[in-house]
């Protein structure tokens, strides 16, 4: 008996991977209303935009994968962290997603939204493909599943390289695979699994727009041929579930081993004219956790009725560290820190149907987190404590006419990272005091929608919602201090539509439209930078079984202020993906993607900053842009048998 809302949703594995993509993390572009890009190699986290946010690299979309965090706190990079270039495609069986903070089981950064991706048990038909593609794309992945005992065993294996089209190559070397052994169902039964990633690259970030302008480099250039970086991701994962006639109980618990280096240059020569900009970030950690749940089947005076409450755990034992260096080489040390950071939540929702036209959700969650920061600054070392609770409710009313019509509100928050919260120096410079962020920030969610499915195998849905956000400190992990934030109010509409209009042709269309504001008074504007106004995607997708099959995928990420006043803006992106494809009826397949396909010269990303070329007497404050690739082609040959 769930209690939803209209912006909330599931996707199956197969409408995930009939699209046409660039990167893993562009699969995610299904759920409704989220852009998914990147400004930097491939090995490195996407950013993500929605409802109005700029959500950095995760700061406030919570992302898990098989019931693991993929969001990092406390990170070298940024907060939230949430890196899912370990993501094969082919293994989704289901990606569960909500929007807003209205969800008892969603809590650190999840106040944009959440998604929740669940690998497959087992595989209908085993898998082996190769995909050849422009630049110096190269993929395989081998996929399969055999009985074992009274489980399934399933094993998968995938290789990656990619160049891009940039001056530098990104030289993508890619290798990650998945080992799962699973009995019974995800009501009853248990999984236990095991994930290991690495990769290395090179890196062409942002660069300034004077710089092309003047001929210094072309579109696809750098000023710093050394940035790039390397990871690896390890895990266990086990999952636990039974069910009966009084309800359903639910265990999962996971460690992961983590490691990142990055080296970037985003200044080139602004703070070091003779040495350059150039710094390397250092995340090494082991974290661990769990969950366990129990959904308790009842009445209320006759009437049906759930009781959930879980508990949920999460421990990082983290090393964090921030170099200058030049050409990845070491020059000196701006912090090297330890930090224990812990934190537990406990849950509750109670669920009733009242009649056969009205079902409510009341609930709440409590957080309580611990961070133990010893830094190599003396003053920035201590410990913080910090707790937030925060009610959930839902109300859905009807269907009336294959209508329901949704009432949501709840609390959120994000966690800061924890050097921020103790730090009372500028490490680079201890003579200057900073202040102390706040250790977790709340929001505040409402949302009222409707969903209707009167036309046969079209759901649409309409939301208007407001997220507000607390004043707040973020820590800037490229510098090692602090900056001040204000208080921010969003509210805007998002507008889906699905239809399945045979079983063989789907279609899509989506918008969202938001007004992002600081909702303090300020001389300097009232805009927040980067938070798109307009999102808007459409879809077109066909085939069933044996003979053609193909896509077609429209993604409009509109203009966006740039700085406060709203005088600098960002261009808009307008990106056309194509698939065609045929499906033999000995399992083997040849597909074609075309990634933009009409070549539009457009930015993946755009920022406004001070930075200092070669020669540039003092610094210059301009847009810095990371390119969209130009129109690519890949090939793809798979079996299934």
């Amino acid at each position: 008996m769930t209690v939803n809302s209209a912006s909330a949703g599931i996707i199956s594995g197969a409408q995930l991977n009939s699209r046409p993509v660039t990167r893993p993390g562009e699969v995610l572009e299904e759920v409704p209303g989220l852009i998914v890009t990147q400004h930097s190699g491939e090995g490195k986290a996407n950013q993500f935009f929605l409802r109005g946010f700029n959500l950095d690299h995760g700061t406030d979309i919570a992302i898990h994968v098989d019931g693991m965090p993929v969001n990092m706190r406390t990170h070298a990079h940024g907060q939230g962290y949430a890196d899912l270039n370990f993501l094969i495609p082919e293994l989704v069986g289901a990606v569960e997603f909500h929007k807003g903070p209205y969800f008892v089981r969603d809590g650190d950064f999840a106040s944009a939204g959440s998604v929740r991706i669940d690998y497959l048990d087992k595989l209908d038909r085993n898998i082996a493909l190769t995909t050849l593609g422009s630049f110096g794309f190269k993929r395989g992945l081998s996929a399969a599943s055999v009985p074992l005992g009274t489980g399934n065993l399933l094993v998968a294996g995938e290789a990656q390289t990619y160049d891009g089209p940039w001056v530098v190559p990104d030289a993508l070397r890619k290798l990650n695979g998945v080992a799962r052994y699973s009995q019974g169902t995800a009501t009853d039964g248990f999984a236990v699994t095991g994930m290991a990633y690495w990769s290395k690259w090179n890196a062409t970030n942002q660069i300034p727009e004077r710089a092309v302008a003047e001929g210094i480099i072309g579109r696809y250039g750098t000023l710093d041929p050394t940035d790039g970086g390397d990871t690896g991701r390890f895990s266990l994962s086990g999952r636990w579930s039974q069910s009966g006639a009084g309800g359903i109980t639910r265990a999962s618990a996971y460690v992961i081993r983590y490691q990142m280096n990055l080296w970037n240059n985003f200044t080139y020569f602004l703070n070091d004219p003779v040495n350059g900009d150039q710094f390397r970030q250092r995340d090494a950690r082991v974290l661990g956790g769990g969950e366990i749940s129990r959904v308790f089947q009842g009445d209320l005076f006759g009437l049906p009725m759930e009781n959930e409450i879980g508990v949920q755990t999460r421990t990082d034992d983290i090393r964090v560290g921030l170099f200058n260096t030049t050409a990845r080489q070491y020059r000196s040390t701006v912090l090297d820190d330890r930090v224990l950071e812990a934190s537990a939540a406990f849950y509750y929702e109670n669920r009733v149907r009242w009649t056969d036209w009205l079902r409510t959700s009341v609930g709440f969650r409590a957080d309580g987190y611990y961070a133990d920061v010893r830094s190599d600054t003396a003053a920035n070392s201590g410990r913080a404590r910090d707790g937030i609770v925060n009610p959930k409710l839902g109300v859905v009313f009807g269907p009336w006419a294959d209508t329901e019509i949704y009432l949501n509100y709840g609390g959120g928050f994000h966690s800061n990272d924890a050097r921020g919260v103790t730090a009372t120096v500028d490490p680079a410079s201890p003579l200057f005091n900073i202040s102390r962020s706040p250790f977790l920030v709340p929001s505040t969610g409402y949302e009222v929608g409707i969903r209707n499915r009167s036309i046969a195998g079209l759901e649409t849905s309409l939301a208007l919602f407001r997220l507000d956000f607390a004043s707040e400190n973020l820590f800037q992990g490229d510098t090692g201090t602090t900056e001040p934030s204000r208080p921010t109010r969003r509210f805007g509409i998002e507008w889906s539509n699905h239809y399945a209009l045979t079983p063989w042709l789907r279609l899509e269309g989506d918008l969202t439209i938001t007004n992002a504001r600081f909702s303090d008074r300020d001389p300097v504007g009232q805009r927040v930078p980067e938070a798109p106004t307009t999102i808007a995607s459409a879809g077109v997708t066909f085939g069933k079984g044996q003979g053609w099959f193909g896509s077609l995928r429209f993604r409009y990420f509109g203009p966006r202020p740039l700085i406060e006043d709203n005088s600098v803006r960002s261009k808009p992106t307008a990106l056309l993906n194509g698939r065609i494809g045929y499906a033999f009826d000995n399992g083997v397949s040849l597909a074609l993607d075309v990634l933009n396909l009409t070549n539009a010269r457009a930015d993946q990303i755009t920022y406004y900053y001070e930075s200092r070329l070669p020669g540039e007497a003092a610094a210059v404050a301009d847009r810095h842009f990371h390119p969209v690739e130009p129109t690519a082609v890949r090939l793809t040959l798979a079996g299934r048998f």
